[in-house]
Formats: structure tokens, sequence, C-alpha cells
């Protein structure tokens, strides 16, 4: 726009564009100082969140089990949604101080397009200097190149490992090296991408329609039946492996166990199975095998399912109160009866969930005793033995002696249709199986080993929708079984087994074990040669 040219002489229309032109640089400012002071604000209140979130993570016991599942999911949405909040007043407040009004926003550069075709890898593989046979001098007749598809960190290639052939010029005999091992016979995919689709299908529960839409966009073609034969291909190469795996889990003092849904195709409709899941995890009284877990597909929730799972188990078994575990604790059971360990947090999640609803204050007690027993727990979380047992016997056991007090004082003031009841019946009903940790140094106060090993497939319904079959549901309890494990023993699930596809063909069967996670040692990429 022109500026309207204003008289010298005319002092009052002067004074009034004064004033108008100081209102506007006064607004200008407060929207700035605004700007900045929500920035400020906000930069608070992250970092407030991030302690609490931190503070949630290393918590172990008591509302953990609550708040890790609902109230840290919360948390973390805020600080995702207050973190892009900042960044943006941020920039408005850098364009409010550094560009002129009216001025266009600065143009973003644009991304070039991604290469059209994939590079090629050459590798010649070493061949003898002498014919093997008489010592002769070799000259080469051609060469046999097998094309693999690999894949790096966002990038494909195709890897071309050459044999070239020679002939011997005293005895005309031919030699070439013998053909590489490929994970899957036959195949054409390299251990790597092998263990990338079976990582995101079962570590991140991502689909395999998806996983090939989303290598199709990268412009590498593979269809789902492709993806689907090497995934059913490579679980049988890691079966061995899922064997020893689930020896080790079966041959723990102490077994947490649980189960949860999975929804399953049938005749066109879905089924309501299950997939349990047994986790060996002698951390907590500072034990020294290494960590693991084994799952188990079933159509129903029966308790025929963990009386084969558990047939041959005579340890302690910390679980929930179902049912169905009921026959593994009788007296009459062969070999023997499994040792029955309760779980604190299923009780204190049903009297919790009556004091944050309903706002009972009898609830609220309950919850603040039941607390009492968690802090006094946590000084001894992953000490020996004798030490939980000593504390336990100190410090915690005239905690829950108190508590059952209350619990049979309060109870009898109630009527057995109380929810409050209910939930106090629930552990008075087993208050041995409660109070067994008291007597056992091994025993944990919660079952939230198994809980947490479940978690991830919990969360992984809504992405997968659906097992395909029986044998579909059964591979996948053991890629489980797999994942799950590395993840207990701070293994990289996608690096172990890229490496362990790799190895298994030439590795002995007699030394397997020391493919396991916890005995895994990363071997060195073989060099390659650029032709």
């Amino acid at each position: 726009m022109t500026p309207v040219a204003v008289d010298p002489d005319d002092v009052e229309t002067l004074r009034v564009s004064l004033a108008a032109e100081r209102e506007a640089r006064l607004a200008a400012e407060a929207r700035a100082t605004e700007a900045e002071a929500r920035v400020v604000g906000a930069e608070a209140m992250i970092a407030h969140l991030k302690l609490v979130i931190a503070k949630l993570r290393h918590d172990k016991f008591g509302a953990s089990s609550e708040r890790g599942r609902k109230l840290l999911d919360q948390l973390e949405l805020e600080l995702g949604e207050l973190v892009a909040a900042a960044a943006e007043d941020a920039t408005r407040a850098e364009n409010q101080a550094e560009t002129r009004p009216g001025a266009p926003p600065p143009r973003r550069p644009s991304r070039g397009p991604l290469p059209a075709h994939l590079p090629r890898e050459r590798v010649v593989l070493p061949s003898p200097a002498a014919c093997p046979c008489c010592g002769g001098r070799l000259s080469k007749l051609g060469e046999d190149v097998t094309e693999t598809l690999e894949v790096i960190p966002r990038s494909w290639k195709v890897i071309q490992s050459v044999r070239e052939k020679f002939s011997c010029r005293a005895c005309e005999r031919i030699t070439q090296p013998p053909a590489p091992f490929h994970p899957i016979a036959r195949g054409r995919a390299g251990p790597n991408l092998l263990a990338m689709v079976l990582e995101a299908k079962f570590g991140q529960h991502l689909p395999l329609n998806r996983q090939s839409e989303s290598y199709g966009r990268e412009g590498v073609e593979l269809s789902v039946s492709t993806l689907a034969n090497w995934v059913g291909t490579a679980a049988a190469v890691l079966s061995p492996l899922h064997a020893l795996i689930e020896a080790h889990v079966l041959a723990a003092e102490r077994l947490h166990g649980d189960d949860t849904t999975v929804p399953l195709l049938a005749r066109g409709k879905t089924v309501t199975a299950r997939l349990w899941a047994y986790v060996r995890d002698d951390q907590p009284f500072a034990g020294p095998a290494p960590p693991a877990a084994v799952f188990y597909f079933s159509r129903d929730r029966t308790a025929e399912h963990p009386r084969r799972h558990l047939a041959a188990y005579s340890g302690i078994l910390q679980a929930d109160a179902y049912a169905g575990f009921g026959e593994l604790y009788l007296a009459s059971r062969r070999p023997e009866p499994i040792t029955e360990a309760a779980c604190w947090a299923h009780f204190r999640r049903k009297v919790f969930e009556l004091a944050e609803v309903a706002r009972a204050p009898l609830a609220v007690e309950a919850v603040r005793r039941i607390d009492q027993v968690f802090d006094a727990e946590r000084a001894v979380n992953r000490c020996p033995t004798a030490d939980r047992l000593a504390h336990r016997q100190s410090v915690v056991e005239p905690l829950v002696a108190d508590l059952h007090a209350w619990m049979l004082e309060t109870r009898g003031r109630l009527s057995r249709h109380n929810d409050l009841a209910k939930a106090l019946d629930y552990a008075l009903k087993r208050w041995a199986a409660f109070t067994r940790f008291l007597s056992d140094g091994r025993i944990c106060l919660t079952n939230n080993a198994a809980e947490r090993a479940l978690r991830g497939i919990a969360l992984g319904r809504k992405a997968w929708l659906f097992a395909g079959s029986d044998r579909g549901g059964e591979r996948a309890a053991m890629m489980y079984a797999l994942i799950t494990t590395a993840k207990l023993n701070d293994v990289d699930p996608r690096a172990w087994l890229a490496d362990v596809l790799a190895r298994m063909a030439d590795h002995p069967a007699s030394r397997l074990d020391e493919l396991l996670p916890w005995n895994w040692k990363r071997t060195q990429a073989p060099a390659t040669a650029a032709a």
C-alpha cells in the first residue's frame, strides 16, 4: 500500500498517527512476550512431566501396575502435545522478532527424489591359487553369480556372490568354490532382511501386508505370499533355539504365568483364543540364571492347557487366581504339586479401582495399607534370598499382619454384596498364597513379569486384528518367545536374529547354546571385495 501523505504542519494528525504506531508496537511486543511466556511455561511443564514419567518408569511395585498402564500413557501423550506446542510457540516467537510484518514466511527447501535403482555389491568368493588335485596352474573359465536381496538400515542392496570357475591346464579338472549358504534353501533373502521381517511382524506387530506395501513404496516389490514363505521357513530354522529356551524356562525354581486373549479367524468370523506366557526371571532375588520367556497358543482357556504346559514342572508358580491353575496345586498331583504364589498387584488393582472410581474411604484406606507393604518390599528388590527373607520377617511381616487384621475387621462390617467386600474376599480366601512370600525369599510380591511379557501382544492386537490359523498362533508364540527373551537379556532382537540365521547352518549342534541371547556374541561381518 502507498503510505498516505501527512501535512507536517497538521500537529493533530501527526499525534494520532504516532499514537497508533505506538499502540501497534506495544501490541506486537505484548504478543511476543506472551509467546515467550508460553514457551517458558511449556518448558517448565515438559521438565516436570519428564521427571514424573522417569519416576513411573523406575517404579517396580505398587501403583506402577496401574499408572504404568494408564497414567503413564496419558502423561506421555500429554508430553508429546506439550513439546509440539512449545516448538510451535517458539517458532512463532522467532518469526515475530525477526520477520517484518507482512513479509511472507521463509520457504522450506524441497527434498530431491530417491535413487531409481538399487546398487549392486559384487562379492568374489576366494578361489584356490592352484589346482587342489595336482597343484597345477589354474585359468578362469567363467563364473556363476548368485544374487541375494539384502538390507541394511534405510538402504537396500543386492549382493552378488560370485563363484569363479577354473580349469587345470595339466589335468583339465574344473574347480569352483561351493555355493554360499542361504538361511532359506533356494531363497533369495539375506539374514538381515529375514530378521527385519520377523522382528517387524512379531516384535512391532506389523502385519505382512503392511510390510509389503511399505517395501513397495521403497521400490522393492515383495508379495505377501513371499514374505509369508520366508516367515514360515525361518521359524523352522530357529525352532532348535526355541526348544533350548523352553527347557531353560521350565527348569526354573519359580515361574510367572499369565495369559491374554488372541482373536483367531475361524470360518469367516473370529473366536477368542489364548496366548499363555511363562517367564523365568531370577533377577529380583539376585539369581544367576538369565531371564527368559516361553509362550503357548490355544483355541480356548480350559485347564488342560496349563496342565499340559507344566506337566513336568514342580516349582513355584506366581500367577493370578485363574481356576485352571487349581489342579496344579493339589497334593495328589504328580510328579509333585506346584507351590502357589499369589499376585499382590491383582489384589491392589481390585481395591484401587474402587478407591479411584467410587472414592470409597475404606477402599482408600485399603490402598494406603497395601502400599505400605509395597514400599517396604521395594527396599530388597534384586537382593539375595537370605537378605530378602530377613527383611520381610522383620519389616514386612508386621505390616501384613496389621493389614490382615484390618481386612478381617472391615470385612465383618460389610455386606457380602458390597464391592469392597468382594475385593477383600479375593485375598482373604487365598491368604496362604498371598503371604507365602514372607517365608520364601525367591517369591516376588507381584506377577508383573508375566504381565510385562504379554503387554506388547495386547498393544499389537489392534494392528494385526487376528491370528489366521492355529499353526499361525503357534508360530507366533514361538517367535514371541525368541524376541521377548532377547529383550529380557538387553539384546537387540533384530541383530541377534540376523546373526543367528547367518550362523545356524555351520554352527555345531552340540554348541547351539552359544547362540542363545544370554550367551550370544555377534560375529564380525565378512569383508567384501568389490569388483
